[in-house]
């Protein structure tokens, strides 16, 4: 089969991890990845995202599939249903919303710039490296150093069920992916059948 551009897409996941590492405000590019599938899903009702153009998912796909690292299991029922989807896309937005209010502190210089990457919501590793300060507010650099959390979050929760279940499990309950989901079907709601 012939590749085409897009099939290339998980260098640009690996890429951004990568510039995060190194210069925090490179973060602000995975806004791409926030809203690239919802105007995709909005304007043409599809999930073509997530099928077509999601490096992440690519990633785990050729680290699961061609590299063999996962071990091919079929995802428990439990992660798949409606509930647990559901769930878990309110809690990610619940996470996103607590990012946005710090970003809002620092902006309102109600709080001092934290240099820290919060993983897996819970551990705090310091992250000063990637950061020595621009002409930007701090509140750039505190929204980056959040918005690279919940992106590292993803794609180390992305490669733990990666390696425990089939490559692309994680797109089973990806919060994108449920939103978008949500968009196409509001779209094709009041549409009769073809």
């Amino acid at each position: 089969m012939k590749k085409r551009w897009y099939d290339y897409l998980w260098i640009v996941s690996l890429l951004y991890l990568a510039l995060g590492f190194f210069n925090i405000l490179f973060a602000w590019l995975g806004l791409l990845c926030f809203f690239i599938p919802l105007i995709i899903s909005g304007v043409f009702g599809t999930k073509g995202y997530c099928s077509r153009y999601c490096g992440r998912g690519q990633l785990f796909g050729l680290l699961g599939g061609r590299f063999g690292l996962s071990r091919k299991k079929d995802i428990p029922a439990w992660m798949k249903s409606r509930a647990f989807r559901f769930g878990f896309l309110v809690f990610f937005l619940t996470m996103f919303f607590l990012m946005l209010w710090n970003t809002y502190l620092v902006f309102a210089g109600a709080r001092e710039l934290s240099q820290v990457v919060t993983l897996l919501w819970t551990f705090r590793l310091p992250w000063h490296w990637a950061y020595h300060g621009t002409l930007l507010h701090p509140g750039a650099a505190q929204f980056a150093f959040g918005f690279y959390s919940v992106m590292l979050t993803s794609s180390v929760l992305g490669l733990a069920t990666m390696v425990l279940f089939k490559p692309r499990s994680w797109c089973v309950y990806c919060p994108m992916g449920t939103m978008t989901q949500l968009i196409c079907r509001a779209k094709h709601a009041g549409k009769p059948p073809q």
